[in-house]
Formats: structure tokens, sequence, C-alpha cells
């Protein structure tokens, strides 16, 4: 099957500048980017074939080729040596090698080819409330953004790129020591095969400039720790026109005074004095959608767990929301008086000797101690 024009992929005329067909390629870049299609085979193929047009048309010498000789004259060119270098020699052979060591990678990968920004991660901590019920959060995130007075290429307006007089456009240079050779970023362009001139004034050349960006991040309701909301395109701004990254916020929830979450359910402590806990009773206990009466039945013991279903969190990703685990702790009075001082000992004159009836927990692990120490004995 044959390959269409290059000119015609990306829709530019034969003489459109570099600024045209960068601006040409980000736009169907970013429309045919497997991220905002996913599962979309005939994007992912088209975002190739804009990707392989601007490969050849941003690179001066292969421009020069394709529009010479056509995709005959840039078919192969991946795997080009250096400098004239004969092929198939030794010293080809081990300056491979030792490129790929070293980080060269035997010049086959195209110094300008675009690349996609830097991804980047943001640390949010939620109060519960907030994570259950959702909310929105302008959060301001610093990032590199392309430079608007060169439109990311880092020459001063009026001026272009020339090719790095060291490396010869390709990025790297070869030292050559007798048999071995080892290929190195070119220390001129820093492996970008081209040298600017004049360098713009606002970016210093680099083609970016950081910016620091307020954004409004739409929390969904149900999110948890670890939970990561990813926003497109909100990342570093891309090299050579390469598509933005991403930001991804990671969510954390701060410890609340009076619930732990544990997956969908909700726990908390409940304090009740040991005559509710005896005789039963009734009491107020709070949910994150207010106040609820709680049932003591008579004889409730320290640790009895209550359960208020549905009283929990419904999960971001679906389903029933949980329950709130409510946890009886008999809290034991503080502070007395000798006249209650008093009533407490008649109390517990009233409850017989060995008191095996009313605290069987009691008498059961003294029981236990009892036997245990008669067995060392054995």
């Amino acid at each position: 099957m044959s390959k269409r024009d290059y000119y015609e992929v990306l829709g530019v005329e034969r003489g459109a500048d570099q600024k045209d067909i960068k601006k040409a390629y980000r736009r169907l870049a970013q429309k045919y980017h497997p991220d905002r299609n996913p599962g979309d085979d005939t994007s992912a193929e088209k975002f190739r074939e804009v990707s392989e047009a601007y490969e050849v048309l941003a690179d001066g010498e292969k421009r020069a080729a394709y529009d010479q000789f056509g995709h005959a004259g840039v078919d192969g060119q991946a795997g080009g040596g250096f400098g004239g270098a004969g092929a198939g020699g030794f010293s080809d052979i081990f300056g491979d090698v030792f490129g790929d060591i070293f980080g060269g990678g035997g010049g086959r990968r195209n110094p300008n080819a675009p690349q996609r920004g830097s991804d980047l991660r943001y640390n949010l901590e939620l109060d519960l409330e907030s994570a259950v019920a959702g909310t929105s959060v302008d959060i301001r995130v610093p990032r590199h953004i392309e430079c608007e007075r060169c439109d990311g290429d880092g020459a001063e307006p009026g001026s272009s790129k020339e090719t790095c007089p060291t490396c010869h456009g390709h990025g790297q240079v070869r030292m050559q020591q007798g048999f071995f050779a080892v290929q190195q970023t070119c220390p001129t362009c820093h492996g970008s095969g081209q040298h600017i001139k004049v360098p713009c004034h606002k970016c210093n050349g680099e083609g970016r400039v950081r910016e620091t960006r307020t954004l409004s991040v739409k929390i969904p309701a149900g999110v948890d720790s670890g939970d990561r909301i990813r926003l497109n395109g909100e990342g570093e701004a891309g090299i050579n026109g390469g598509p933005q990254g991403d930001l991804y916020v990671q969510v954390a929830i701060k410890p609340h005074h009076i619930f732990e979450r544990d997956g969908r359910h909700l726990q908390c402590e409940v304090p009740i004095n040991f005559v509710d806990a005896a005789l039963g009773g009734e009491l107020e206990v709070p949910t994150l959608d207010g106040r609820v009466k709680l049932k003591i039945p008579p004889e409730t013991q320290t640790g009895k767990l209550f359960r208020l279903r549905g009283k929990g969190v419904k999960p971001v990703r679906g389903g029933p929301p949980g329950d709130l685990l409510c946890r009886v702790v008999v809290e034991t009075p503080v502070k007395l008086d000798e006249e209650q001082k008093g009533l407490l000992r008649q109390f517990q004159d009233s409850l017989g000797g060995s008191n095996s009836q009313h605290s069987p927990k009691k008498s059961s692990f003294f029981d236990g101690v009892k036997k245990f120490f008669e067995d060392m004995k054995l």
C-alpha cells in the first residue's frame, strides 16, 4: 500500500515554513492522540501517519531529501550512520554497541521528533465530609507551557534554527580511539541536532516558559485516599510540537475527629455510662447525614458493635453505601464525692461475694487463671 504525501497528511503547502508545519501537526496530533480516542484503531493509525509526516518535514535534511526523491529519499533513514562512516566496518559495529551502552542509540532516534510532555502530580488533602459528598476544589499548579513569543521554536521571531555545526544535525558525536568508538550527546546542541543562533528573549531558547495556573478540579463523591483524578492535557508542554502531558491529582483524606473510614464503611466509638450499659437506654449518635437514635439494650458490654445500615459511604465506583459501625465504650465515673463512693460500695455489697451471677466474664477469667497456676504445679 503506497504512502500518502506527507504535505497532504499534515494539510500544508509544500512551501510551508516550520511554524506552519508545527501548528498543523499539533492540531492533528491532539485530534487523533490515542489518549483522546481509546480503542479507536483508525485514530491510532492516523496519529502514527501524522507523527511520521512531521518527523520528516520538521527535519531540514530529511525534508530536502523527501522533496527531491519522495518517500524513497527518506525510507530507511532511521538507521542512518554518522558522518560518512563506512557501512559494515569494524568501527561501525563497535560504534553501535558502545552507542547503545552509553545512550547514543546508534543515531537511530531523531532528536527533533515530537515528544509528549511529562505528566505532573498534585497531592490534594480533603476532609472526610468533602470526600464523601463530592466537591469542587481550585488548585494552583506550576508547569511549563509553550512559549507564545516563539511558538515553542526557541528562536527569536524573525530568526530560525540552523543545523548544528558540530554534529551536523545528528545530535551525537563519535569519539574514536584506535579500534574503539563511542557515541556521545553533542555538547553544542545537547542532542537536538540544531543550533539556535538568536535565542528567544522570553524563554532563552527553551521553547517553554514556567507558569502557575489555577485549575478547578471536580471531586466525585466517595473518593478515598489513594484515588487519582486524571486531567488530560494539563501536564507539561510537549517538545518539538508533541502533545501535553496529563495532571494526576492524588487524593488523601485527613484524619477525622469522630469517624474512621474503612473502604465504604465508617466506624466510631460511642461512650456510655455504666448505668445505661446495665439498664439499657437510648442516646443520639452522629452520622454524616445528621443525628440518629441508638437503642442500648440492658447488660451491654464494652466493645459491642451496633451497625447502622446505609450510613457509611457510597463508593465512587458504584455500589450500595456502606454502614456505620458504632463501638460502645463503657465509661467509668470519675471525680466522685464521698456520698457517691459510699453508694457504689453499698451497690457492690448488694451483688454478693463472688459476683459470678452478675459478672460472668470476671468469674470466668479468674477461674481460668486459677486453673493455669494449678496446672503449672503438676
